[in-house]
């Protein structure tokens, strides 16, 4: 283990330890165990929400392509030359060493932002185009003045000249975290639809077909529809769709007042409704199979699937060697530790859905790496989304805002146990994180990795909120072990 102080001039290393005084945390360079950084993409300094990687025919050579989701903001796009509204990256990561950045797709409509971006190729979906390729998008986030929040969908068969195909739905306070099934076509959309009393609910549509896409139902938890009464539940935060097992598992709030809802799919795409615009509140429940209330300072950024998992501690059982569990993941908000209750990483049993079931906690110790004296945000925000057989049943990536990227072995998913990390050097991009102290401002240079993903190969690419870009990770040592890498 190497030490090292904190200096703007001091040589960018793979594997170090750095330790640094209070007053010292303005940089930092590279932190990391059985990880390690094989390329990066400035992402043109914008800060960064969620990374898709899809593997896609361009040109009839085959490529892996990255689309990147931007928070707000406004930066130069040396591309063409313009000031543009942050939107959606594209960058070829064929070449992990070398990505290369082919385009950003700026914000339309008036809007700011488009965090969320899931592709599908056309061979995929049953109405798609063979060999063409689709985006779709969240186009904005809360509603700017004059502006007009939507989602839409682009032919991306050529990632750098994206062209739009259709606007699912628009007029619109609110975006987020979209899921879209490639078997089927159909796409679950977090919106936020006028009159609806939360910020965020679902939306389902049918883009089977991308260049004509077919409403299908709008949805929330009961007491989150226009005419409801009482207590309001939670906005939403992101759905995961597993097609094969007839579920959905969807996320409600970030640090507080949680819920982690598990929805029958048939139920919920093939309801006969009575009015598809404003369910009741009876057909808001038929497809709810249980919900697992969290405490009120816990959220559920991400909910996670894990199914089917085999447990030898249990094999001699009647029951109970094959377990299904949900990674629940929530996000912390605020600065230098500040929040009210640390958020953090659990493991729920849901092998009896109707009675779901916490049995684990994960979490990083802020001790481990000064964390809390760093600056920004540190605590859990979110796990990859791809189930890729390399990693399924065996490892969880997790991003940990200034502690970086956590790599957490599940295989006894009673006792989730780190295997390694990954914290980004900061660079000249790493934009501030302030608070203020005694009525002062206070503000430190600190990474902020922020969302996550994996690609089919193995790669494990993070995003930054402070604009530092998107860095490709690899596992090495025992991390890389535990994976299932084809030979």
């Amino acid at each position: 283990m190497t030490r090292l102080k904190c200096s703007k001039t001091a040589p960018a290393l793979t594997f170090i330890y750095v330790a640094c005084s209070l007053q010292a945390w303005g940089q930092h360079e590279a932190e990391s165990s059985n990880v390690r950084l094989v390329g990066h993409s400035d992402l043109q300094a914008r800060s960064a929400y969620h990374p898709e990687i899809k593997r896609q025919t361009v040109n009839g050579e085959e490529r892996w392509i990255a689309y990147v989701g931007h928070h707000g903001g406004r930066h130069l796009d040396p591309l063409s030359g313009e000031m543009e509204f942050n939107g959606t990256s594209i960058v070829d990561v064929t070449d992990p060493e070398n990505p290369v950045y082919l385009h950003h797709l700026e914000a339309t409509d008036g809007t700011n932002g488009a965090q969320m971006a899931r592709v599908c190729n056309g061979d995929e979906l049953p109405g798609g185009t063979p060999g063409a390729s689709y985006l779709l998008r969240a186009n904005g986030g809360r509603m700017p003045p004059g502006g007009n929040v939507s989602h839409q969908i682009y032919n991306v068969t050529d990632p750098a000249n994206p062209v739009l195909v259709s606007v699912l739905s628009d007029g619109l306070t609110d975006t987020h975290k979209n899921f879209w099934e490639c078997e089927t076509g159909i796409a679950y959309l977090v919106s936020g639809v006028p009159n609806w009393r939360v910020t965020r609910m679902t939306q389902v549509f049918d883009l089977s077909d991308p260049a004509n896409p077919v409403f299908i139902r709008n949805f929330g938890l009961d007491g989150q529809q226009p005419d409801a009464t009482g207590t309001t539940p939670v906005e939403l935060h992101g759905c995961i769709s597993v097609v094969d097992a007839n579920r959905i598992y969807c996320g409600h709030g970030t640090n507080t007042n949680g819920i982690v809802a598990i929805i029958d799919r048939d139920k919920l795409i093939n309801a006969e409704l009575i009015d598809p615009v404003n369910p009741t509140s009876a057909e808001l429940q038929e497809p709810v199979i249980s919900q697992l209330r969290l405490p009120d300072f816990m959220g559920a950024h991400t909910s996670l699937p894990i199914l089917g998992m085999t447990l030898s501690e249990f094999e001699r059982d009647e029951v109970g060697a094959e377990r299904d569990f949900v990674v629940v993941v929530n996000e912390s908000l605020r600065n230098e530790c500040t929040e009210e209750w640390r958020q953090q990483m659990y493991m729920v049993d849901v092998s009896d859905e109707v009675h779901p079931m916490p049995v684990a906690t994960f979490n990083v110790p802020a001790a481990l790496g000064n964390f809390c004296e760093r600056g920004g945000r540190n605590g859990a925000h979110a796990s990859h989304e791809n189930l890729t057989p390399i990693f399924h049943k065996k490892l969880v990536f997790v991003t940990w805002f200034n502690a970086g990227t956590r790599v957490v072995d599940i295989r006894d998913p009673f006792n989730p146990t780190e295997v390694g990390y990954y914290i980004p050097a900061t660079s000249e991009n790493t934009a501030n994180r302030c608070i203020e102290v005694n009525g002062q401002e206070r503000c430190k240079t600190a990474i902020q990795s922020n969302n996550l993903e994996v690609d089919d190969r193995g790669y494990i690419y993070v995003t930054d909120r402070a604009g530092t870009g998107m860095h490709i990770l690899d596992l090495t040592g025992d991390a890389r072990e535990i994976a299932d890498y084809p030979e």
